[in-house]
């Protein structure tokens, strides 16, 4: 008996050209216009995922095919995905939650940095057992695309970026467990979690904590993209290489290895106590080499490079406001 075919490795974008924004399955450097290809309105990606489990035969044969494709050269690329819902997750890299603490130790302190990292470590190790993920809530109105031009607030001194796996939820999710938690999602895209880090405390009442409101929610803080890849061609979330350039050089390079909640565990902790919705993100944390660990931090014209292995390259330039 023969053996089935695999199915044509493809992704999912929001495209536009001179017209209204569409929603494209992305083959190679070929595009196939899903908003003529499918009869659904409205004509975007969260209208396919809302339909995941039914779309993706469909989006199989599309694939396939050889008709109604265009080039992606020439296309605007947007954020893949508008989300109902977006969590975010923090301290969830062991390497940087160990760099971070060693580094904020108390200037008096008996320990050498070996010793010191050896007690995080173990720290970590214990958490990564014993407790839960660190989520907070993210704004969709942060979002912006892969190529979009970022402006930094004139009213922070720190802007940060923070490379990150974003999993894309494709079937409700509430009270799941970790073993079936990946079922509920769809793919996975990339995300630059842009953190203002002068306002991640509050200076006014220290006993109220972060502020992530303003630390994070700022307009295209949250470049997206550029696709969304169905969890079926990614092999391993768990075995992911991230790395940032800034400026050409190297800041973050990181796999997903390294996190301490997995993304089944995430997605598991943030079910039981709300409902994930198709489309929503679940951003899994950021590894070592922020701004603040190189003592550089966003300026007007930076340009920063994401790419994480099988999701593709976001580009994004920096501009003052």
């Amino acid at each position: 008996m023969a053996t089935p075919a695999s199915p044509a490795p493809f992704a999912l974008g929001t495209f536009s050209a001179a017209g209204e924004p569409f929603p494209g399955l992305v083959v190679g450097d070929r595009v196939a216009d899903l908003s003529q290809a499918l009869d659904w309105r409205p004509a975007t990606t969260l209208a396919v995922l809302d339909r995941w489990a039914g779309a993706l035969p469909e989006l199989r044969r599309i694939a396939e095919g050889t008709q109604g494709w265009a080039e992606l050269e020439g296309l605007r690329v947007h954020a893949p995905i508008m989300p109902r819902q977006v969590f975010q997750s923090g301290a969830n890299y062991r390497q940087h939650v160990i760099d971070l603490a060693v580094a904020h130790r108390p200037s008096d302190s008996e320990e050498t940095e070996e010793q010191a990292r050896a007690r995080v470590a173990g720290m970590m190790d214990q958490r990564a057992r014993e407790d839960q993920p660190y989520v907070f809530i993210g704004l969709p109105s942060a979002i912006t695309g892969p190529q979009d031009d970022v402006v930094l607030p004139s009213w922070t001194t720190q802007p940060d970026w923070e490379l990150e796996l974003a999993a894309v939820i494709g079937r409700p999710a509430h009270r799941v467990s970790p073993e079936d938690a990946l079922e509920h999602v769809a793919g996975y895209t990339i995300a630059n979690d842009l953190t203002a880090r002068d306002l991640v405390f509050r200076k006014d009442m220290r006993e109220i904590g972060t502020d992530w409101l303003r630390a994070k929610n700022a307009p295209g803080f949250t470049p997206l993209g550029p696709y969304l890849v169905p969890a079926e061609f990614v092999a391993d979330p768990g075995d992911l290489r991230l790395v940032l350039k800034l400026n050409g050089e190297t800041m973050q390079d990181e796999s997903t290895k390294d996190m301490i909640f997995d993304v089944a565990r995430l997605v598991s902790c943030v079910s039981q106590t709300t409902t994930l919705l198709p489309g929503d993100l679940v951003l899994t944390g950021s590894p070592a080499g922020n701004g603040m660990h190189w003592g550089r931090l966003l300026r007007d014209g930076d340009v920063m490079e994401s790419t994480i292995t099988g999701l593709g390259t976001q580009r994004t330039r920096c501009v003052a406001e």
